[in-house]
């Protein structure tokens, strides 16, 4: 199937305008607002199931984008519709034309797909902060057995998931696009490695 970004910006904007029509079960409240409904596109860029690489585009497509939701007739509105299957779905309209011309915003969003289309990473800091993140938390979940059994400090997921990364790069590496997750001899290895005492019975 062709994305917006493998097409040329005048086919890209004629694809997508209108393009909520053809959504099944779909009740938009926007559409009492709108004059030129017709000239108007919704884009998804995640839902509730979405993973790290989805909600970290879907937060450089908002950064991107964020100049053009300004005012009292923005070009660019964020949306959240509820889905009976995944939760929810989130993104934007976007308006694609304007007195017959493709918008500045359409266009801006058309790069951002042409870029994709190309890699799939929109921005690499964040895509890692999202990694690094999401490691933690699931550094903490898999240590839920062993907390007990030791005298951790403040802060402690950050540093075992430096001593990981310094002796147990695979334990952290991210897995399914959802952050690292050691297992438990991985954080046993950490805990000694780190000088963590274990708590007298």
């Amino acid at each position: 199937m062709t994305t917006i970004g493998e097409l040329t910006l005048e086919d890209a904007a004629r694809e997508a305008a209108g393009n909520w029509k053809q959504l099944e079960c779909f009740v938009w409240n926007r559409l009492q607002d709108l004059d030129d409904s017709e000239n108007w596109a919704i884009i998804y860029t995640f839902n509730r199931d979405s993973r790290l690489l989805d909600l970290a585009n879907a937060d450089a497509i908002a950064e991107a984008l964020e100049l053009f939701t300004d005012g009292d007739d923005p070009e660019v509105v964020m949306e959240s519709h509820s889905h009976w299957a995944v939760g929810h779905v989130d993104g934007f309209s976007i308006q694609v034309y304007q007195d017959g011309e493709i918008t500045d915003a359409f266009r801006a969003y058309h790069d951002l797909a042409e870029r994709l289309a190309d890699y799939p990473v929109l921005d690499e800091s964040g895509y890692g902060r999202r990694e690094y993140e999401a490691t933690l938390e699931n550094i903490a979940e898999a240590a839920w057995r062993l907390k007990g059994e030791y005298d951790l400090p403040e802060d402690w997921e950050g540093d075992v998931f430096s001593w990981l990364w310094d002796h147990r790069h695979r334990a952290v590496e991210n897995r399914d696009d959802q952050g690292g997750y050691p297992e438990e001899d991985d954080l046993r290895a950490a805990f000694k490695g780190l000088g963590y005492e274990r708590v007298e019975d």
